[in-house]
């Protein structure tokens, strides 16, 4: 399945179930957040660029055997059916099995993160961009399939990205402080609100139509108002707070994490969505948080 940006709570569906995804979400949005001198740094720090023949020539080799490993190594959808009987397979579909895969990060990674929207591929030369896009490519595969690449090679492509030093969050919307509490809320929960999460997510299970539809309607206003790149930095950066609160691949499974993506873009739309919308959107917090987030909606009651 192709990943975008337009759906980027489908993204971090398969991060929080993945030991690397939080890696790939913070790659992900240093693409976003990147200025020009970010890009040229990056590109200066190439194996191309910056190394010995001997160290392109690793560099070559190493990033060809991690795109292997990540294809191979990550089950994907049709790989668990084929491997599990009827009710393992449902077991471990919804705790394994991938949406994407490894190509899929890479290809939202350049054509969309780093595409033609990306101001600071457009302030650079093309050969610069080209560089910086191999070097988060890299990066952003290994995190993938950091479950099977050996410790030194996922550090060996990750330290350009550390060498140049932490990209800022990007812009996350007019709604920007509201969500920054609200994700720095999120990843200080202790075992009793992740219990409460839990238990709101099976009260609002019947409710996954009319979710569904205030997710599209919410994806489609972020589209129309020009604000598809400032929701996609805003549910990456719910990625880490989901796995930084403490929930597990199993959570992400089953429903947590679309409660929390449901949240996340009900705040950074709140200006555009109607009311009906927004209450379905933000009533798993309001269930285990007990009021809305705050700076979007009054206080419950």
């Amino acid at each position: 399945m192709p990943y975008s940006l337009v759906s980027a709570a489908t993204i971090g569906f398969d991060l929080v179930r993945l030991p690397g995804g939080p890696d790939v979400a913070t790659v992900l949005l240093a693409g976003l957040g990147a200025g020009p001198d970010h890009l040229h740094g990056w590109a200066a720090g190439h194996p191309v660029v910056s190394g010995s023949a001997a160290q392109r020539t690793r560099w070559a080799d190493r990033s060809v055997r991690v795109r292997e490993l990540a294809a191979a190594g990550v089950p994907g959808l049709r790989d668990v059916r084929a491997e599990h009987t009827r009710s393992e397979a449902l077991v471990a579909l919804l705790e394994q099995g991938m949406l994407g895969d490894a190509a899929a990060v890479e290809r939202v990674l350049r054509d969309d993160v780093l595409g033609p929207e990306s101001a600071a591929v457009a302030a650079v030369p093309p050969e610069v961009a080209q560089l910086a896009a191999d070097v988060l490519a890299d990066a952003a595969v290994a995190g993938w399939a950091s479950a099977t690449v050996p410790e030194r090679d996922r550090r060996a492509l990750a330290q350009v990205l550390d060498r140049v030093g932490a990209v800022p969050l990007p812009d996350l919307g007019p709604a920007t402080t509201a969500l920054l509490g609200m994700l720095d809320h999120l990843a200080a929960a202790d075992p009793v609100v992740l219990g409460r999460w839990r238990v709101a997510v099976d009260e609002v299970r019947d409710t996954r139509q009319d979710w569904a539809a205030a997710m599209h309607g919410a994806s489609w206003a972020a589209h129309v108002s020009g604000r598809t790149r400032a929701l996609a930095a805003a549910l990456l950066a719910a990625v880490r707070a989901f796995r930084a609160a403490g929930f597990t691949p199993g959570d992400g499974a089953r429903g947590v994490w679309n409660a929390v993506a449901g949240c996340v873009q009900g705040v950074a739309m709140a200006d555009l969505v109607d009311g009906a919308a927004l209450d379905q959107l933000l009533l798993p917090w309001l269930l285990a948080e007990g009021d809305h987030p705050s700076g979007v909606l009054p206080p419950a009651g």
